[in-house]
């Protein structure tokens, strides 16, 4: 049954043909007698208990996620919760897991989960008396290159201003954590402590007990037969034991959630793949060891290892083209899977094997133990899928958790309060499911899917772009725009460009962590928007129609400012309940009871979710269409974007004519469409929304009419830099959850007296009258070839005292620039502090906002010194 790990064995395939031996279904329950089969929750025919008939909440699937969601909403107080599970607990994904548990998360909120996580499970087991196997040796990310020397640094400016623990350590520290390692390339590499692993199943268990101590119903073997919506909004749930009426459901079925979607006539964007580790048997090195090696992520190698017992685990991630997709699961898990394995596939990680065993020489004379090749959720982009289901009213969803050990702990205790409180505890869109739409194919799914776990440790550059499955969301100008140069970003689906590659220019996607090859050309289309005229596909945009006789009633309630006359346009922001900035929205009214909004593209469905929610249960009569995908969008901006739209339009563009903030449904170029005096650059500009099918007519007739004006192209970098100049706030940037408005400098746009209590006005004049602890400021940073982007860690004094929010290049003035939120003693203008970039603790300042005044002040004021200077003269 064992085999040799030997690099010549490898190499002439002796290693893989008698791994090929080995019954995996009989090997693979591996050592710790907590895996094994036979618990006191294995499978039955009958249930321990009747079913309950009614429930506040059923959540199906018991794997790691579904207790400690079942967990988290007995412990904080909700009633009649209910957990369904098909066969035992563990079954599915969770059994098998290797059970890592870190800090580490190179997002920015998900981090939140992770901290959660390890902080509950060093407890669980005092809690409920369950061992739950808890290591905790730490964990270190090996930097082997001088680019993942900079990442580990880049991850660093974003760490340092979150909870968790992490550092830079230097090879002689690494060589004394962990002596087994040859380290002769290794430059350096990022710890973390507390991290380890634990043990899926006993972790499981602990939270199924301390789920059924506060007052949790678990049901097993009890599978979901089906799911049908009631008219009241609540769920009629089916299983062979009876239906239960449940006011709201849980989806955390693991790789069977695609299956539980579609009973509720739901197809959701995940797929399962086939994630293989090996375990030796003892290694004597290993049992030589003073203390236990912590957990190594050899990124070169794509793999991770860690101590299993006397021996090591380890568990490398797939090249792309070789990576397994379970595709025929697509539509439908094979009956009667769950704790069994697939057939491992040793050839797929020979290249991951070799490599682990040149970083860690005690392997290659090592035994196995076992070879594990089991099913993980994945979803496209490799993140969690949680939170509300969109269209599907009391349909929460908990899947597509590639790393769910980690994740568990926090996902239950945010779906939790959620549910609880009415909004989610903290910003976490990254995670939502409106990162997904009708657009996401099976195709689109299996590609992205294989692309992300292949890349699973590629460098984390910023601005990362891949380009697997895509297109998928374009316009009528999207070859048109690639045959000008545009360098496309990803934006939920649609392809916008970020910027253009001219004629002598190096094109395509250049991954750094300083200024590339977008640098200079975003340079000449930031001086094209201020000098000249420049156009912008803003097609991304999400786009509704709110119409109906309760229309102004709903909106009312809805926003925070007040709603604009006929004609007019403002901005206005979504409130949660506890006076965070939810959304922020472009309102136009166009009648009585008709407004159009706008909204980021990354907010598309986040903020179509909570209108269609508020309309659903306060009885509003108004219908809400999503035209997003109808009407396509191009910018205009600049100083001379009034005369190439007067060549175009008998309408009168002037400014006394067409003011600031006003929308006219007009004819351009003899085509129909709604012009909006707006532009995110914060310059001269307008919006032109129209049908689809006229985008490419429209953006010729600009073109040939600009000519004479040096007209050209624009994208969202230049974009970028023009709006922060201008002290331009960016949803889910300077403002989200984790925000008031008070705090993000949204002052002018809450209207406290307009006469209408607003979601969220109660709890806003309450943080009104407690004070606000920190404020949004504007920075200038002294650096050389790297620029802020947003999330940096910001010192004072040796201390971390806040973050940045955005940051850009400012082509005017010569200097890197960012917002950031900073304590209020540290907001006075000409106050210094650090901001952390790439291991340097740059100097910035705190400046006056906006830098350079927008186009509509500058007018006002040249009018005004107009009136001025004809007063004189007539006197």
């Amino acid at each position: 049954m064992a085999s040799v790990l030997n690099a010549g064995n490898l190499l002439r395939g002796i290693f893989r043909s008698s791994c090929a031996e080995i019954s995996l279904r009989r090997c693979a329950y591996l050592s710790s007698t907590s895996r094994r089969r036979g618990s006191s929750d294995s499978s039955s025919s009958k249930l321990s208990k009747r079913l309950k008939e009614d429930a506040e909440v059923v959540i199906i699937g018991g794997g790691v996620l579904g207790t400690s969601i079942a967990y988290h909403l007995a412990k904080q107080g909700m009633k009649d919760v209910v957990l369904l599970e098909k066969s035992e607990l563990t079954a599915g994904s969770t059994w098998h897991a290797a059970g890592l548990t870190t800090y580490f998360n190179p997002g920015i909120n998900v981090k939140h989960l992770h901290y959660y996580s390890i902080q509950l499970y060093s407890k669980l087991e005092e809690e409920t008396g369950q061992n739950v196997g808890f290591h905790t040796p730490g964990s270190l990310r090996l930097c082997t290159t001088p680019e993942r020397m900079d990442e580990a640094k880049y991850q660093m400016q974003r760490q340092g201003w979150h909870k968790a623990p992490q550092w830079l350590v230097t090879p002689d520290e690494i060589a004394k954590m962990h002596p087994l390692l040859k380290m002769d390339d290794v430059l350096g590499g990022l710890f973390n402590p507390d991290d380890g692993h634990i043990d899926p199943y006993s972790l499981t268990q602990a939270l199924a007990i301390g789920a059924r101590n506060y007052g949790a119903s678990l049901y097993l073997p009890a599978p979901v037969t089906g799911l049908n919506h009631r008219t009241d909004g609540s769920w009629d749930v089916h299983t062979e034991h009876g239906t239960i009426k449940a006011k709201q459901v849980v989806n955390a079925a693991g790789f069977w959630g695609r299956e539980v979607g579609r009973m509720a006539g739901h197809e959701l964007p995940m797929v399962a793949i086939h994630h293989q580790y090996i375990v030796t048997s003892t290694i004597p090195e290993v049992v030589a060891l003073e203390h236990e090696v912590p957990v190594i992520r050899d990124l070169e190698g794509s793999y991770y290892c860690r101590q299993e017992r006397k021996g090591l685990l380890f568990g490398p991630y797939e090249n792309a083209d070789l990576m397994k997709l379970q595709d025929e699961w697509w539509d439908g898990v094979t009956p009667g899977f769950g704790k069994e394995l697939f057939e491992s596939d040793l050839d797929r990680i020979s290249d991951n094997v070799a490599m682990a065993m040149e970083r860690i020489p005690v392997l290659a004379d090592a035994n196995i133990a076992s070879v594990v090749s089991g099913p993980i959720s994945y979803s496209p982009d490799v993140s969690a899928v949680i939170g509300p289901a969109f269209d599907l009213p009391n349909m929460w969803l908990a899947i597509g958790t590639g790393y769910g050990i980690i994740h568990a702990g926090g996902i239950g205790k945010y779906i939790a309060d959620w549910m609880i409180d009415g909004e989610p505890p903290y910003d976490l869109t990254e995670l939502d499911q409106g990162r997904y739409g009708n657009w996401t194919s099976k195709e689109y799914v299996m590609a992205k899917t294989r692309e992300s776990y292949g890349l699973n440790n590629q460098i984390g550059h910023p601005k990362l772009e891949r380009p697997a499955g895509r297109p998928v969301r374009k316009n009528g100008i999207f070859e048109r725009l690639a045959e000008r140069g545009a360098e496309m970003g990803f934006h939920v689906g649609w392809e916008q460009p970020n910027w253009f590659a001219l004629s002598g220019d190096d094109g395509g996607y250049k991954p750094s962590f300083r200024r590339t090859n977008w640098f200079e050309p975003v340079g000449r289309e930031y001086e094209l928007v201020l000098n000249k005229v420049g156009v912008i596909d803003l097609t991304p945009f999400g786009k509704f129609e709110v119409k109906g006789k309760d229309a102004t009633k709903f909106m009312d309630i809805m926003v925070a400012n007040v709603l604009p006359k006929v004609g007019c346009t403002n901005i206005s922001h979504m409130l949660s309940p506890r006076g965070r900035v939810y959304a922020e929205l472009t309102v136009s009214t166009v009648s009585p009871e008709h407004y159009f909004l706008l909204t980021g593209s990354s907010s598309e469905f986040h903020d179509l979710r909570w209108l269609k929610d508020h309309a659903s249960k306060g009885n509003f009569d108004v219908t809400i269409e999503n035209v997003t995908d109808d009407i396509s969008v191009l910018g205009i901006a600049g100083p001379y974007s009034r005369s190439v739209l007067s060549k175009l339009t008998p309408t009168d563009m002037s400014n006394s004519q067409f003011k600031f903030l006003t929308f006219k449904d007009i004819e351009l170029a003899g085509l129909p469409v709604r012009a909006m005096r707006i532009s995110y650059s914060g310059e001269l500009g307008w919006e032109l929304y129209h049908k689809n099918e006229h985008t490419a007519e429209l953006y010729e007739a600009l073109l040939r009419a600009g000519e004479e004006f040096g007209i050209g192209d624009f994208g969202t970098y230049a974009m970028t830099a023009l709006r922060i100049e201008k002290g331009f706030r960016a949803w889910g940037q300077e403002m989200n959850m984790d925000t008031t408005p008070l705090e993000a400098g949204l002052d002018y746009f809450i209207k406290f007296e307009k006469g209408v209590d607003f979601i969220g006005r109660q709890s806003l004049l309450q943080h009104k009258e407690n004070g606000i602890k920190k404020k949004l400021c504007m920075l200038t940073v002294d650096t050389t070839d790297v620029d802020p982007e947003g999330n940096e860690t910001i010192w004072f004094g040796g201390k971390v005292v806040g973050n940045t929010t955005s940051g850009a290049y400012s082509y005017r003035l010569k200097e890197s620039i960012a917002m950031a939120y900073l304590p209020l003693e540290l907001t006075e203008l000409g106050s210094r502090v650090e901001v952390e970039l790439l291991g340097a603790k740059c100097p910035a300042t705190v400046v006056k906002e906006p830098l350079f005044d927008t186009e509509p002040v500058r007018t006002r004021r040249q009018l005004k010194a107009a009136k001025l200077i004809k007063g004189k003269a007539a006197l």
